[in-house]
Parts: structure tokens; sequence; C-alpha cells
């Protein structure tokens, strides 16, 4: 935008939303550990680069963010820090030529408020930048903020009460654990990991579940467990050596746990453990709806998901409470099966799988990372609990709905024979298996998901 006299002036991107809870508890949401992860809409590419001081004036950030095939670099500082009220990103240096963001929380009557995201902005370039880019940056900011307003009224609004925990995390780098540690972190529990890899900082400790070996100082103090370490299923075809490593690393890993746990005082252990487990604990049963009261089902995965759970039952020995949350297709562009799907959906050149006759569990990272809360807070929670959405849909009903959602045709199905030849024994198993889960235990307690029917689900995490 330019003025009569020829001075460029700034565009001007503000959207606001009213949630039900103190501008005191929400601002606090912003401050924790995990944030800024949370509010990272799932289509974008983005890596923290070095993050120091939260978001009190002289706080840094670096970012590098991917626009197609190109990477840039935001450096960006606080400013105007005021308690319970607001905070603005300024950028030093980065794609824009001026970018400062307003975070305003205020109050709107007893128990509310408004949050108001104002930036003002000019794009690079002058003139021509503008002519090129302007209705598309608008676009894209409409898109985020709808993603990043709805996150941040779900987390506050629906925060669960009661003390904070100090949790344990296996598995904390891959897809799930970044978001699950992203989200308990928002809601003010302490987040350790442990992972393979030299710890990096005070809140990271190492171990070796194949030969058995764990920091001691990992578990002092620590209330809870979320175990989701594991071998990826679908990281290449299933030969007999990696078809081991899945089943080993699963059931290794729970059993070094177990032997660390009982290593510790009974006073001082953890109150509860929560593994991941899969819906493919059921195998393949046509129309049959399956609840967790289902019995174990047939193929290699059924009998990965018996063993692992059967390892984590084994640890209520030790005075220590169980859950195995039986996962179905987690829906994000991040990575994972939609991930690998969105490419040829976009290029319209995707359909159905097989016959299309074959149900599917799914849900998204949001609900999911709230049944792993719930499981860990909630005493009455034990045992196994199907993490899906509460109706499932089949494969023919999943694909249109994701073309419709992209716009897209979706009249090429990949014929099942084909499928074998590419994957083999993994397509019988992952992508022609019929397995209608359903989240009954959930459901009974009274979980209240955000994202039931797929078509709204679909949107949320694609941004559409």
């Amino acid at each position: 935008m330019t003025t009569s006299a020829g001075r460029e002036t700034d565009e001007i991107f503000r959207r606001s939303v009213r949630i039900e809870r103190p501008a005191e508890e929400v601002f606090a949401w912003h401050e924790r550990p995990g944030a800024f992860a949370r509010l990272c809409p799932p289509w974008e590419r983005v890596k923290v680069v070095a993050h120091t001081g939260g978001i009190r004036d002289g706080a840094r950030v670096s970012l590098r963010t991917k626009v197609g095939p190109f990477w840039t670099t935001w450096e960006i500082v606080h400013r105007d820090y005021v308690a319970g009220r607001q905070f603005r990103d300024v950028l030093l240096s980065g794609p824009f030529a001026k970018w400062e963001h307003l975070h305003l929380i205020e109050p709107a009557g007893p128990g509310a408020c408004v949050l108001t995201d104002e930036i003002r902005y000019r794009l690079p370039l002058g003139a021509l930048g503008r002519l090129g880019g302007a209705g598309l940056a608008r676009r894209q900011l409409d898109r985020m903020f709808a993603y990043r307003h709805a996150v941040t009224k779900a987390d506050t609004e629906g925060a669960a009460a009661g003390p904070r925990r100090c949790v344990l995390i296996t598995g904390a780098s891959g897809l799930i654990g970044r978001g699950l540690g992203a989200f308990l972190r928002t809601q003010g529990h302490t987040v350790r990991s442990l992972g393979r890899g030299t710890p990096r900082g005070p809140e990271e400790f190492q171990w070796d579940p194949a030969a058995g070996k764990i920091d001691p100082a990992a578990l002092a103090g620590v209330d809870a467990i979320v175990h989701l370490a594991g071998e990826n299923v679908a990281g290449g075809r299933w030969t007999t050596a990696r078809k081991a490593a899945i089943l080993a690393s699963r059931v290794e890993g729970t059993r070094t746990l177990a032997a660390a746990i009982a290593a510790c005082a009974p006073a001082a252990r953890p109150e509860v453990l929560v593994s991941a487990s899969a819906v493919g604990y059921y195998g393949d049963r046509g129309d049959e709806r399956v609840d967790e009261a289902a019995v174990v089902g047939d193929g290699f995965l059924a009998e990965v998901c018996q063993a692992w759970e059967r390892e984590v039952a084994a640890v209520g020995q030790l005075g220590v409470r169980t859950v195995a949350l039986r996962t179905g297709v987690v829906l994000t562009p991040a990575g994972g099966a939609l991930a690998k799907m969105l490419p040829a959906f976009r290029a319209g050149v995707a359909g159905r799988l097989g016959s299309g006759r074959q149900w599917m569990g799914w849900i998204t990272p949001d609900d999911l990372a709230a049944l792993y809360e719930r499981a860990l807070l909630d005493p009455a929670w034990r045992g196994s609990c199907n993490a899906v959405a509460p109706e499932p849909v089949t494969n023919a009903e999943f694909t249109a709905t994701l073309a419709r959602v992209l716009r897209r045709p979706a009249v090429l199905p990949t014929p099942a024979f084909l499928l074998k030849l590419i994957f083999g024994r993994m397509a019988e198993d992952t992508l022609l298996v019929s397995t209608r889960a359903v989240a009954e235990r959930a459901r009974a307690a009274g979980f209240a998901w955000r994202h039931a029917e797929l078509d709204g689900a679909l949107r949320h995490v694609l941004g559409r």
C-alpha cells in the first residue's frame, strides 16, 4: 500500500477470537514451553534454530521456514511485554520488509477474554511484491490464524483440572512424541524425554533399550511415563529382519522400562505408564465393529501389539497403573499415512485403495494428545483404549472426503495386486486390512472429541 505522497505504508492483518477463560490463564498458556510448537500449523515447514528468553522483552527466536523448494531464515525479537496482557514479535531480518506481530489478550467479562493477533507487515520488492503476493499473503494469514485460534481456544478451554505431573516420554522425537510433548507443556506439565542420542539439556536422558540400559536419573521424581518408542512399522518392506526389529524394539523397550521401575523404591515409582499400541491388534475384521473387549486378531501387527501390551500389563505387577492406547491412522500432513497420500491427491491422480470397502479408524493429533493426557490423569483409565475418532470410515469414504477437501478428483484407484507388489506383506496388514475399531471406553468415560467428523478434521489439519 502506498500513500498519495508516495510513502509506503503497512498492510494490517487482524483476527480475534473469544475464549471462555480468564485473560491471565490464556496469557500463561502462551508463556509456557511448547506454545510455539502448538501454534505452528502442521502444513507449515518450520524449524526452530534457537529460542532464548521466552516471550519477554529482548527474547530472541531464530527460525527457518520452507516455501516451495526454498528455505528462508527469520530473526525475531520480542518487545512490548505487559504481563497478562500482551507481547510483540518484531522481525529483525527475514523474508518480509517489515513484520510486527502484536499478541493482545483483553478481559471480556467474568472468566472470559478476547485474543487478538494484529500483524503490520510489508512485502519485499515494494510495488512488485504487492502486485504478486498481497492476495496470497492475506489468504495464508487467514488460514494460519484460523488454525492458531482454534488450537488456543480448545487447549485453554479444555484444560484439565488438578495438579500438574512430571512426565517422561520415550520416542519424544517422533511425530506423535513431538506433538504430545508440546501439548503437555502448554498444559503446565513438566516433560522429560528418553532417547538414544546424546542428551542436549537437563530434561533429556539417554537409554539403550536393546541393551537394557537406562540412565537411572531419568525416573527420579517422575509421576508418569508415556511409552511411544518403537521401530517405524511403515519404514520399509517387511523383510524377516525388519519384522524382528519391529517386534524387538517394542518388547525390549518396555522390559527396560519395567526393570528401571522395579529398581525404584515402591513409593518412588511412577503412578502410571501409558503406552502406544495400535488398532492393528484386531487384525482384519471385515465389517465387524470392534471395541476394546474384542479378542486379538491375526497377522503380524496383531502379534506385535499383543506382545507389546503383554509387556505393558506386566508393569502393573509393580503397582503401576497401565494403559495401552490402540491408535488408528493419525491425520497430519507433517508425516505418516496422510503425508504420503497428499502428493498424489493434490495432483489429482489418486483414488481408493483396492476395493475401498476396508474400514479404517482415524484421529487428529489434537485428540490423540488429549486422550494421552486423560489416560495420564484419570485413575479410572486402565487396560486398553481405542484411540480413534467416534466413527470409522471406509477407505472409499476417506479418499472421497480427502479429494473433496482438496478440491481434486479421486478417480484413479490403486489395485490391491499393485499395492502387494510394491509393499509386500505390509500392504495386507496396513493398507488393505479392514478394522472397524470404535472408541467405546473413551466414549463411556465422557471424552469430548474436538474433531469427531472426518471432513472437519481434514480441514483443520490441512488448513482448508
